[in-house]
């Protein structure tokens, strides 16, 4: 049985209890032992997180303190996986370069009206082998990301494939990110929703 921490708070418009909860209750559902919190200070209880198998964080802005970052940055390269979607995890702590370090990329700029864009899986990885592309109604992230991530799912933009999902490894750790999920429906999405299921197993130590 895996242990899962998910941390949950900052900007309400992204609903982190509501979105969060749609994943505790299947994790527990496959047997899974779920700790949630709305308090960044999980972040420096190392006997949990030391526990832990994976860390679902769901925190958009906000700011944490040095020693929160490194609290789970220190749980992550010691082999706990981290994962999550959209500003929840790659909006958070805009001023923490440590932070971005981990998740390998930040949001930078979303058109200010929800756009419909394609979402096409690339490769053959675990989380979106045999997907096929999907269209999602909803905010289109630019982000920043580290070369190297990666990137298992693209939208283009002028020509240009932006990443959309992506992994990476920090230390021991395993990392899963996808920018899609500003509205709990974008997490109903059949093929997105396999995507994040898959993305959490993988991650997981």
């Amino acid at each position: 049985m895996s242990v899962v921490v998910v941390v949950r708070g900052g900007w309400e418009g992204h609903r982190p209890v509501e979105a969060t909860d749609r994943y505790v209750s299947r994790l527990r559902g496959l047997g899974h032992e779920v700790v949630t919190s709305e308090s960044l200070d999980t972040y420096l209880d190392a006997g949990l997180m030391g526990r832990a198998d994976l860390v679902v964080h769901c925190w958009t802005m906000g700011t944490a303190t040095e020693a929160q970052v490194d609290g789970l940055a220190a749980a992550v390269r010691a082999g706990t996986g981290l994962a999550g979607w959209h500003g929840g995890i790659v909006d958070s702590f805009r001023g923490s370069p440590d932070y971005q370090r981990v998740t390998g990329g930040q949001f930078v700029h979303h058109p200010a009206d929800f756009v419909t864009y394609e979402v096409t899986p690339v490769g053959t990885h675990p989380v979106v082998a045999g997907i096929a592309p999907f269209t999602v109604h909803t905010e289109r992230y630019q982000v920043h990301v580290d070369p190297a991530i990666e990137v298992h799912a693209v939208t283009v933009v002028d020509a240009v494939a932006v990443p959309v999902v992506w992994t990476t490894r920090y230390g021991a750790g395993r990392v899963f990110v996808t920018t899609v999920g500003h509205e709990l429906k974008d997490l109903e999405v059949a093929e997105h929703d396999e995507i994040i299921m898959r993305g959490l197993a993988w991650a997981s130590r």
